[in-house]
Protein backbone atom coordinates (compact mmCIF):
# COMPACT_ATOMS: atom_id res chain seq x y z
CA UNK A 1 0.00 0.00 0.00
CA UNK A 2 2.81 2.57 0.65
CA UNK A 3 4.40 1.37 -1.80
CA UNK A 4 1.55 2.56 -4.51
CA UNK A 5 1.62 5.27 -2.58
CA UNK A 6 4.60 6.89 -2.41
CA UNK A 7 5.76 5.19 -5.37
CA UNK A 8 9.32 3.88 -6.57
CA UNK A 9 11.69 5.48 -4.79
CA UNK A 10 14.63 5.16 -7.51
CA UNK A 11 11.91 6.23 -10.22
CA UNK A 12 11.80 9.48 -8.02
CA UNK A 13 15.05 9.69 -7.75
CA UNK A 14 15.72 9.91 -11.70
CA UNK A 15 13.11 12.00 -12.47
CA UNK A 16 15.06 15.15 -11.49
CA UNK A 17 17.49 14.24 -14.57
CA UNK A 18 14.67 14.55 -16.51
CA UNK A 19 15.34 17.76 -17.83
CA UNK A 20 19.27 17.96 -17.92
CA UNK A 21 18.01 15.14 -20.54
CA UNK A 22 16.12 17.01 -22.76
CA UNK A 23 18.58 19.92 -22.75
CA UNK A 24 21.82 17.70 -23.68
CA UNK A 25 18.96 16.22 -27.07
CA UNK A 26 18.28 19.66 -27.83
CA UNK A 27 21.93 20.70 -27.60
CA UNK A 28 22.78 17.73 -30.06
CA UNK A 29 21.00 19.21 -33.21
CA UNK A 30 24.04 22.08 -32.72
CA UNK A 31 26.48 19.94 -31.99
CA UNK A 32 26.68 17.46 -34.60
CA UNK A 33 27.37 20.47 -37.16
CA UNK A 34 30.77 20.93 -35.37
CA UNK A 35 33.94 20.08 -36.98
CA UNK A 36 36.02 17.81 -35.03
CA UNK A 37 38.76 20.55 -34.24
CA UNK A 38 35.27 22.71 -32.96
CA UNK A 39 34.36 19.68 -30.58
CA UNK A 40 38.24 20.14 -29.21
CA UNK A 41 38.24 23.92 -29.35
CA UNK A 42 34.93 23.48 -26.69
CA UNK A 43 37.21 21.19 -24.65
CA UNK A 44 39.33 24.46 -23.81
CA UNK A 45 36.64 26.82 -23.57
CA UNK A 46 35.09 24.71 -20.85
CA UNK A 47 38.44 24.82 -18.81
CA UNK A 48 38.41 28.37 -19.20
CA UNK A 49 35.58 28.83 -17.69
CA UNK A 50 36.42 26.19 -14.73
CA UNK A 51 39.27 28.46 -13.89
CA UNK A 52 37.58 30.98 -12.81
CA UNK A 53 36.30 29.31 -9.90
CA UNK A 54 38.10 30.33 -6.55
CA UNK A 55 37.36 27.13 -4.59
CA UNK A 56 36.41 23.29 -4.61
CA UNK A 57 32.82 24.46 -4.15
CA UNK A 58 32.38 27.00 -6.89
CA UNK A 59 34.28 25.02 -9.21
CA UNK A 60 31.57 22.14 -8.28
CA UNK A 61 28.70 24.51 -9.28
CA UNK A 62 30.21 25.46 -12.38
CA UNK A 63 30.82 21.63 -13.39
CA UNK A 64 26.90 20.85 -12.80
CA UNK A 65 26.28 23.94 -15.01
CA UNK A 66 28.31 22.18 -17.42
CA UNK A 67 26.79 18.90 -17.84
CA UNK A 68 24.91 19.82 -20.66
CA UNK A 69 27.12 21.38 -23.02
CA UNK A 70 29.87 18.61 -22.05
CA UNK A 71 27.55 15.16 -22.22
CA UNK A 72 26.40 16.49 -25.61
CA UNK A 73 30.40 17.02 -26.85
CA UNK A 74 31.10 13.73 -24.84
CA UNK A 75 28.07 11.63 -26.65
CA UNK A 76 29.42 13.24 -30.32
CA UNK A 77 32.58 12.65 -30.10
CA UNK A 78 31.60 8.79 -29.00
CA UNK A 79 29.71 8.76 -32.19
CA UNK A 80 31.92 9.76 -34.83
CA UNK A 81 35.31 7.71 -32.68
CA UNK A 82 33.62 4.13 -31.55
CA UNK A 83 30.41 4.53 -33.92
CA UNK A 84 28.69 4.31 -30.21
CA UNK A 85 25.78 6.96 -29.28
CA UNK A 86 24.97 7.09 -25.67
CA UNK A 87 21.21 6.46 -25.05
CA UNK A 88 19.49 8.90 -22.99
CA UNK A 89 19.72 6.17 -19.80
CA UNK A 90 23.54 5.97 -20.14
CA UNK A 91 23.30 10.14 -20.11
CA UNK A 92 21.68 9.40 -16.63
CA UNK A 93 24.33 7.29 -15.51
CA UNK A 94 26.89 9.30 -15.92
CA UNK A 95 25.17 12.08 -14.33
CA UNK A 96 24.52 9.94 -11.06
CA UNK A 97 28.36 8.98 -11.29
CA UNK A 98 29.34 12.72 -11.90
CA UNK A 99 26.97 13.25 -8.68
CA UNK A 100 29.27 10.91 -6.40
CA UNK A 101 26.83 8.47 -6.61
CA UNK A 102 26.48 4.08 -7.48
CA UNK A 103 24.64 3.08 -10.53
CA UNK A 104 23.27 -0.48 -10.60
CA UNK A 105 23.52 -1.37 -14.42
CA UNK A 106 22.20 -4.51 -15.80
CA UNK A 107 24.51 -6.98 -17.88
CA UNK A 108 24.91 -5.56 -21.06
CA UNK A 109 23.77 -2.07 -20.28
CA UNK A 110 27.33 -0.34 -21.50
CA UNK A 111 29.51 0.72 -18.03
CA UNK A 112 32.00 0.95 -19.69
CA UNK A 113 30.83 3.58 -22.07
CA UNK A 114 28.98 5.55 -19.34
CA UNK A 115 32.30 6.61 -17.57
CA UNK A 116 33.54 8.43 -20.37
CA UNK A 117 31.05 11.08 -19.06
CA UNK A 118 31.69 11.82 -15.36
CA UNK A 119 35.76 11.02 -16.63
CA UNK A 120 35.51 13.99 -19.41
CA UNK A 121 33.69 16.52 -17.48
CA UNK A 122 35.71 16.59 -14.12
CA UNK A 123 39.15 15.97 -15.99
CA UNK A 124 38.36 19.97 -17.44
CA UNK A 125 39.46 20.95 -13.75
CA UNK A 126 42.82 19.58 -14.33
CA UNK A 127 42.86 17.67 -11.02
CA UNK A 128 43.10 14.18 -12.56
CA UNK A 129 40.64 11.36 -12.77
CA UNK A 130 41.06 7.92 -11.66
CA UNK A 131 39.11 5.04 -13.60
CA UNK A 132 39.53 1.67 -11.67
CA UNK A 133 38.76 -1.52 -12.45
CA UNK A 134 39.93 -5.04 -10.93
CA UNK A 135 42.44 -6.20 -13.24
CA UNK A 136 45.40 -4.94 -15.61
CA UNK A 137 43.92 -5.99 -19.00
CA UNK A 138 40.60 -4.16 -18.10
CA UNK A 139 42.57 -0.92 -17.09
CA UNK A 140 44.26 -1.42 -20.51
CA UNK A 141 41.16 -2.03 -22.79
CA UNK A 142 39.85 0.40 -21.42
CA UNK A 143 42.52 3.01 -21.48
CA UNK A 144 42.88 1.90 -25.44
CA UNK A 145 39.28 1.96 -26.28
CA UNK A 146 37.53 4.72 -24.13
CA UNK A 147 40.51 6.53 -24.22
CA UNK A 148 40.26 7.75 -28.06
CA UNK A 149 36.94 9.58 -27.16
CA UNK A 150 38.79 11.46 -24.67
CA UNK A 151 42.65 11.97 -26.52
CA UNK A 152 39.65 13.38 -29.52
CA UNK A 153 38.70 16.00 -27.37
CA UNK A 154 41.91 16.75 -26.25
CA UNK A 155 42.75 15.40 -23.05
CA UNK A 156 45.52 13.16 -22.22
CA UNK A 157 44.79 9.64 -20.67
CA UNK A 158 47.57 7.13 -18.58
CA UNK A 159 47.40 3.91 -17.59
CA UNK A 160 49.13 2.37 -14.40
CA UNK A 161 50.40 -1.24 -14.92
CA UNK A 162 51.96 -3.42 -13.02
CA UNK A 163 55.67 -3.73 -14.67
CA UNK A 164 55.84 0.03 -14.49
CA UNK A 165 58.94 2.01 -13.05
CA UNK A 166 58.33 4.88 -10.48
CA UNK A 167 59.05 7.81 -13.83
CA UNK A 168 56.29 5.84 -15.70
CA UNK A 169 53.85 6.02 -13.39
CA UNK A 170 54.89 9.23 -12.55
CA UNK A 171 54.13 10.53 -15.75
CA UNK A 172 50.79 8.70 -16.28
CA UNK A 173 49.26 10.25 -13.27
CA UNK A 174 49.46 13.03 -14.62
CA UNK A 175 47.39 13.10 -17.09
CA UNK A 176 43.84 14.14 -16.94
CA UNK A 177 42.39 10.73 -17.04
CA UNK A 178 44.57 8.24 -15.56
CA UNK A 179 43.03 4.01 -15.55
CA UNK A 180 44.44 1.61 -13.40
CA UNK A 181 43.30 -1.35 -10.74
CA UNK A 182 42.93 -0.95 -7.04
CA UNK A 183 45.56 -2.62 -6.13
CA UNK A 184 48.19 -0.54 -8.23
CA UNK A 185 46.55 2.96 -6.98
CA UNK A 186 46.56 1.32 -3.15
CA UNK A 187 50.64 0.02 -3.23
CA UNK A 188 51.45 3.28 -4.97
CA UNK A 189 49.80 5.12 -2.07
CA UNK A 190 51.53 3.37 0.54
CA UNK A 191 55.19 3.80 -1.38
CA UNK A 192 54.43 7.62 -1.92
CA UNK A 193 54.03 7.99 2.28
CA UNK A 194 57.30 5.90 2.14
CA UNK A 195 59.21 8.24 -0.09
CA UNK A 196 62.03 9.88 1.15
CA UNK A 197 62.08 12.93 -0.88
CA UNK A 198 59.09 14.80 -3.03
CA UNK A 199 60.02 14.27 -6.14
CA UNK A 200 59.65 10.40 -5.45
CA UNK A 201 56.09 10.74 -4.74
CA UNK A 202 54.45 9.63 -8.13
CA UNK A 203 50.56 10.16 -7.65
CA UNK A 204 48.56 13.35 -7.70
CA UNK A 205 45.49 14.18 -5.22
CA UNK A 206 42.70 12.30 -4.86
CA UNK A 207 40.20 14.54 -6.59
CA UNK A 208 37.56 12.12 -8.25
CA UNK A 209 37.28 8.29 -9.02
CA UNK A 210 34.94 6.41 -10.93
CA UNK A 211 34.85 2.77 -9.69
CA UNK A 212 33.87 -0.50 -12.07
CA UNK A 213 32.92 -3.67 -9.95
CA UNK A 214 32.23 -1.00 -7.00
CA UNK A 215 30.65 -3.67 -4.99
CA UNK A 216 33.68 -6.12 -5.61
CA UNK A 217 36.46 -3.40 -4.49
CA UNK A 218 34.28 -1.52 -1.63
CA UNK A 219 32.41 -4.26 0.21
CA UNK A 220 33.85 -7.76 -0.93
CA UNK A 221 37.70 -6.34 -0.54
CA UNK A 222 37.21 -3.66 1.80
CA UNK A 223 39.09 -5.13 4.20
CA UNK A 224 41.81 -6.69 2.54
CA UNK A 225 45.02 -5.33 4.10
CA UNK A 226 47.86 -4.15 1.25
CA UNK A 227 51.24 -4.25 2.86
CA UNK A 228 54.63 -3.26 1.91
CA UNK A 229 57.15 -5.40 4.00
CA UNK A 230 60.84 -5.81 4.02
CA UNK A 231 63.57 -8.26 5.18
CA UNK A 232 63.83 -8.70 8.89
CA UNK A 233 66.31 -10.73 10.80
CA UNK A 234 67.10 -14.61 9.95
CA UNK A 235 65.74 -16.81 12.53
CA UNK A 236 66.20 -20.05 10.58
CA UNK A 237 68.01 -21.76 12.78
CA UNK A 238 65.19 -20.74 15.61
CA UNK A 239 62.61 -22.80 13.61
CA UNK A 240 64.07 -25.73 13.04
CA UNK A 241 65.20 -25.87 16.39
CA UNK A 242 61.50 -25.50 17.28
CA UNK A 243 60.11 -27.97 14.70
CA UNK A 244 62.22 -30.84 16.27
CA UNK A 245 61.37 -30.35 19.73
CA UNK A 246 57.45 -30.19 19.23
CA UNK A 247 57.74 -33.45 17.16
CA UNK A 248 57.03 -35.80 20.44
CA UNK A 249 54.15 -33.26 21.85
CA UNK A 250 50.83 -35.43 21.82
CA UNK A 251 47.09 -33.82 21.27
CA UNK A 252 44.41 -33.91 23.17
CA UNK A 253 41.58 -36.71 22.22
CA UNK A 254 38.48 -37.41 24.12
CA UNK A 255 40.60 -40.68 25.75
CA UNK A 256 43.61 -38.61 26.56
CA UNK A 257 44.75 -35.37 28.25
CA UNK A 258 47.55 -34.57 25.82
CA UNK A 259 49.64 -31.65 25.30
CA UNK A 260 47.67 -29.19 23.30
CA UNK A 261 43.96 -28.93 21.80
CA UNK A 262 43.14 -28.36 18.24
CA UNK A 263 40.50 -26.47 16.86
CA UNK A 264 40.01 -27.36 12.98
CA UNK A 265 37.70 -24.08 12.69
CA UNK A 266 38.62 -21.46 14.30
CA UNK A 267 42.47 -23.00 13.01
CA UNK A 268 43.75 -22.31 16.18
CA UNK A 269 46.38 -24.98 18.81
CA UNK A 270 46.86 -23.84 22.37
CA UNK A 271 48.96 -25.85 24.92
CA UNK A 272 47.82 -27.25 28.06
CA UNK A 273 49.20 -26.56 31.12
CA UNK A 274 50.83 -29.96 30.96
CA UNK A 275 52.21 -29.28 27.47
CA UNK A 276 53.15 -26.09 28.81
CA UNK A 277 55.30 -27.26 31.32
CA UNK A 278 56.68 -30.01 28.65
CA UNK A 279 57.74 -27.11 26.51
CA UNK A 280 58.69 -25.34 29.32
CA UNK A 281 61.50 -28.56 30.06
CA UNK A 282 62.75 -28.78 26.89
CA UNK A 283 63.51 -25.42 26.10
CA UNK A 284 65.55 -25.17 28.96
CA UNK A 285 67.30 -27.98 27.71
CA UNK A 286 67.79 -26.63 24.86
CA UNK A 287 69.68 -23.43 26.37
CA UNK A 288 66.96 -21.45 24.69
CA UNK A 289 65.33 -20.72 28.55
CA UNK A 290 67.01 -19.74 31.43
CA UNK A 291 66.17 -21.96 34.11
CA UNK A 292 64.73 -19.67 36.25
CA UNK A 293 62.90 -18.23 33.19
CA UNK A 294 59.13 -18.86 32.32
CA UNK A 295 57.44 -19.19 29.22
CA UNK A 296 55.09 -16.53 29.18
CA UNK A 297 57.44 -13.67 30.61
CA UNK A 298 56.88 -10.70 27.90
CA UNK A 299 61.18 -11.76 26.72
CA UNK A 300 60.07 -14.83 25.83
CA UNK A 301 56.50 -14.62 23.99
CA UNK A 302 58.74 -14.62 20.87
CA UNK A 303 58.90 -18.10 21.79
CA UNK A 304 55.22 -19.40 22.54
CA UNK A 305 54.68 -17.61 19.43
CA UNK A 306 57.40 -20.06 17.46
CA UNK A 307 55.59 -23.03 19.49
CA UNK A 308 52.05 -22.25 18.14
CA UNK A 309 53.38 -21.57 14.49
CA UNK A 310 54.42 -25.02 14.83
CA UNK A 311 51.82 -27.27 16.17
CA UNK A 312 49.74 -25.13 13.27
CA UNK A 313 52.18 -26.32 10.57
CA UNK A 314 51.85 -29.84 11.55
CA UNK A 315 48.48 -30.22 12.45
CA UNK A 316 46.33 -28.04 10.54
CA UNK A 317 48.10 -27.48 7.41
CA UNK A 318 48.52 -30.66 5.02
CA UNK A 319 50.85 -31.48 2.34
CA UNK A 320 48.83 -31.65 -0.65
CA UNK A 321 45.56 -30.21 0.95
CA UNK A 322 46.52 -26.81 1.55
CA UNK A 323 49.61 -26.61 -0.10
CA UNK A 324 52.16 -28.73 -2.16
CA UNK A 325 56.19 -29.10 -2.29
CA UNK A 326 57.32 -27.65 -5.96
CA UNK A 327 60.61 -26.87 -6.83
CA UNK A 328 61.91 -27.09 -2.69
CA UNK A 329 59.08 -24.35 -2.21
CA UNK A 330 56.23 -24.40 -0.38
CA UNK A 331 53.39 -23.29 -2.84
CA UNK A 332 49.87 -22.81 -1.48
CA UNK A 333 46.27 -23.71 -2.39
CA UNK A 334 43.35 -21.88 -2.88
CA UNK A 335 40.87 -23.63 -0.57
CA UNK A 336 37.88 -22.02 -2.51
CA UNK A 337 39.56 -22.80 -6.21
CA UNK A 338 42.18 -25.42 -5.81
CA UNK A 339 44.66 -23.55 -7.66
CA UNK A 340 48.34 -22.93 -6.52
CA UNK A 341 49.10 -19.62 -5.61
CA UNK A 342 52.68 -19.14 -6.39
CA UNK A 343 54.42 -15.98 -4.60
CA UNK A 344 51.50 -15.83 -2.15
CA UNK A 345 53.00 -16.70 1.57
CA UNK A 346 51.63 -17.16 5.22
CA UNK A 347 52.01 -14.27 7.54
CA UNK A 348 53.44 -14.39 11.03
CA UNK A 349 56.26 -16.90 10.09
CA UNK A 350 53.37 -19.71 9.56
CA UNK A 351 55.03 -20.26 6.10
CA UNK A 352 58.50 -20.40 7.67
CA UNK A 353 56.86 -23.07 10.05
CA UNK A 354 55.59 -25.17 7.02
CA UNK A 355 59.05 -24.69 5.53
CA UNK A 356 60.41 -26.38 8.66
CA UNK A 357 58.16 -29.17 8.83
CA UNK A 358 59.17 -29.61 5.29
CA UNK A 359 62.85 -29.59 5.34
CA UNK A 360 63.29 -27.07 2.48
CA UNK A 361 65.36 -23.99 2.97
CA UNK A 362 63.81 -21.69 5.33
CA UNK A 363 62.73 -18.48 3.30
CA UNK A 364 63.80 -15.08 5.10
CA UNK A 365 61.28 -13.46 7.21
CA UNK A 366 59.26 -10.30 6.31
CA UNK A 367 58.56 -7.40 8.37
CA UNK A 368 55.18 -4.74 7.57
CA UNK A 369 56.67 -1.43 6.60
CA UNK A 370 53.41 0.42 5.27
CA UNK A 371 49.44 -1.16 5.35
CA UNK A 372 46.56 0.15 4.49
CA UNK A 373 43.14 -1.24 3.27
CA UNK A 374 40.59 -0.64 0.11
CA UNK A 375 38.40 0.72 2.40
CA UNK A 376 40.61 3.20 4.06
CA UNK A 377 42.19 4.25 0.73
CA UNK A 378 38.90 4.99 -1.53
CA UNK A 379 37.82 7.36 1.48
CA UNK A 380 40.29 9.54 0.45
CA UNK A 381 39.16 11.11 -2.74
CA UNK A 382 36.78 14.34 -2.23
CA UNK A 383 34.32 12.63 -4.75
CA UNK A 384 34.03 8.52 -5.34
CA UNK A 385 31.41 7.21 -7.37
CA UNK A 386 31.44 3.74 -8.61
CA UNK A 387 28.89 1.19 -11.63
CA UNK A 388 27.91 -2.14 -11.12
CA UNK A 389 25.07 -4.92 -12.32
CA UNK A 390 24.51 -5.59 -8.23
CA UNK A 391 25.11 -2.68 -5.99
CA UNK A 392 21.27 -2.39 -4.12
CA UNK A 393 22.24 -5.83 -2.05
CA UNK A 394 24.63 -3.71 -0.37
CA UNK A 395 22.78 -0.10 -0.27
CA UNK A 396 23.27 -0.12 3.74
CA UNK A 397 27.04 -0.29 3.65
CA UNK A 398 27.73 1.72 1.13
CA UNK A 399 26.02 3.98 2.88
CA UNK A 400 26.99 3.92 6.71
CA UNK A 401 30.70 3.12 5.12
CA UNK A 402 31.24 5.81 2.13
CA UNK A 403 28.05 7.95 2.43
CA UNK A 404 27.44 6.78 -1.00
CA UNK A 405 23.89 6.36 -2.17
CA UNK A 406 22.93 3.74 -4.78
CA UNK A 407 20.56 4.35 -7.76
CA UNK A 408 18.98 1.15 -10.12
CA UNK A 409 19.38 2.08 -13.79
CA UNK A 410 16.52 1.51 -16.23
CA UNK A 411 17.44 -0.34 -19.33
CA UNK A 412 17.23 1.08 -22.44
CA UNK A 413 15.14 -1.65 -23.70
CA UNK A 414 12.99 -4.19 -22.18
CA UNK A 415 14.52 -7.25 -21.13
CA UNK A 416 13.38 -10.96 -20.91
CA UNK A 417 15.11 -12.58 -19.04
CA UNK A 418 13.26 -13.39 -15.84
CA UNK A 419 15.50 -12.32 -12.10
CA UNK A 420 14.03 -15.26 -9.94
CA UNK A 421 13.94 -14.59 -6.18
CA UNK A 422 16.75 -16.44 -3.71
CA UNK A 423 15.58 -19.52 -2.83
CA UNK A 424 16.21 -20.42 1.33
CA UNK A 425 16.53 -23.33 3.03
CA UNK A 426 16.58 -24.20 6.94
CA UNK A 427 19.54 -26.59 6.33
CA UNK A 428 22.47 -27.76 4.29
CA UNK A 429 21.02 -30.81 3.56
CA UNK A 430 17.70 -29.56 2.64
CA UNK A 431 19.01 -27.32 -0.03
CA UNK A 432 21.09 -30.42 -1.59
CA UNK A 433 18.30 -32.25 -1.64
CA UNK A 434 16.28 -29.48 -3.53
CA UNK A 435 19.23 -29.10 -5.74
CA UNK A 436 19.65 -32.36 -6.67
CA UNK A 437 16.07 -32.72 -7.40
CA UNK A 438 16.18 -29.17 -9.72
CA UNK A 439 18.95 -31.56 -11.74
CA UNK A 440 17.05 -34.52 -11.86
CA UNK A 441 14.53 -32.59 -14.17
CA UNK A 442 16.75 -30.85 -16.58
CA UNK A 443 18.63 -33.94 -16.73
CA UNK A 444 16.10 -36.02 -17.64
CA UNK A 445 15.50 -33.53 -20.53
CA UNK A 446 18.69 -34.17 -21.55
CA UNK A 447 19.34 -30.84 -20.53
CA UNK A 448 23.32 -30.24 -19.19
CA UNK A 449 23.69 -28.40 -15.83
CA UNK A 450 26.68 -26.35 -14.36
CA UNK A 451 26.09 -25.76 -10.43
CA UNK A 452 28.92 -23.51 -9.31
CA UNK A 453 30.01 -23.66 -5.22
CA UNK A 454 32.45 -21.86 -3.20
CA UNK A 455 34.39 -24.41 -2.53
CA UNK A 456 35.46 -27.78 -2.95
CA UNK A 457 34.82 -29.10 0.23
CA UNK A 458 31.12 -27.85 -0.63
CA UNK A 459 31.44 -29.53 -3.74
CA UNK A 460 31.96 -33.07 -2.87
CA UNK A 461 29.37 -33.11 -0.30
CA UNK A 462 26.78 -32.18 -2.98
CA UNK A 463 28.01 -34.79 -4.91
CA UNK A 464 27.62 -37.68 -2.46
CA UNK A 465 23.85 -36.00 -2.51
CA UNK A 466 23.65 -36.24 -6.56
CA UNK A 467 25.55 -39.64 -6.10
CA UNK A 468 22.30 -40.84 -3.82
CA UNK A 469 19.77 -39.78 -6.66
CA UNK A 470 21.49 -41.51 -9.66
CA UNK A 471 22.80 -38.56 -11.30
CA UNK A 472 26.13 -39.20 -13.20
CA UNK A 473 28.48 -36.35 -12.82
CA UNK A 474 32.03 -34.79 -13.08
CA UNK A 475 33.70 -32.83 -9.86
CA UNK A 476 36.37 -29.85 -11.07
CA UNK A 477 38.88 -29.65 -9.67
CA UNK A 478 39.60 -33.15 -7.98
CA UNK A 479 40.28 -31.93 -4.76
CA UNK A 480 42.75 -35.28 -3.62
CA UNK A 481 45.91 -34.62 -6.34
CA UNK A 482 46.17 -30.82 -7.24
CA UNK A 483 49.54 -31.19 -8.74
CA UNK A 484 48.27 -32.89 -11.02
CA UNK A 485 45.90 -30.48 -12.24
CA UNK A 486 47.76 -28.49 -14.82
CA UNK A 487 47.79 -25.79 -16.41
CA UNK A 488 43.88 -25.84 -17.16
CA UNK A 489 42.98 -27.50 -14.58
CA UNK A 490 44.18 -24.85 -11.93
CA UNK A 491 42.43 -22.45 -13.76
CA UNK A 492 38.43 -23.66 -12.92
CA UNK A 493 36.57 -22.85 -10.05
CA UNK A 494 35.08 -25.57 -8.25
CA UNK A 495 32.38 -26.35 -10.55
CA UNK A 496 30.10 -29.44 -10.68
CA UNK A 497 29.35 -30.50 -14.02
CA UNK A 498 26.00 -32.81 -15.06
CA UNK A 499 24.80 -34.53 -17.37
CA UNK A 500 27.81 -34.53 -19.88
CA UNK A 501 28.28 -31.29 -20.18
CA UNK A 502 31.84 -30.77 -21.88
CA UNK A 503 34.81 -27.68 -21.32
Amino acid sequence: MFGRLLGDPDARKLRRYAPLIDDINILEEDIVKLTDNDLRIRTAEFRQKLEKASSYKEQRILLDDLVPEAFSVVREASKRVLGMRHFDVQLIGGMVLDDGQIAEMKTGEGKTLVATLPSYLNALTGRGVHVVTVNDYLARRDAEWMGQVHRFLGLSVGLIQQAMLPLERKKNYECDITYATNSELGFDYLRDNMAADKSEIVQRDFHFCVIDEVDSILIDEARTPLVISGAAQDSSHLYREINRLILDLQPESVDHSGDFSVDEKTRQVDLTESGHQRVERKLVESNMLGSDQSLYQASNLRLVHHVSSALRAHYLFKVNVEYIVQNQMVVLIDEHTGRTMPGRRLSEGLHQAIEAKENLPIQQESQTLASTTFQNYFRLYKKLSGMTGTAMTEVKEFGEIYDLDCIAMPTNRIISRQDLPDLIYKTKQEKYEAIATKVQELYVNKQPVLVGTVSIENSEELAETLKKEGISFDVHPPRKSPPALGVFGNLLFPLILIGGLIF
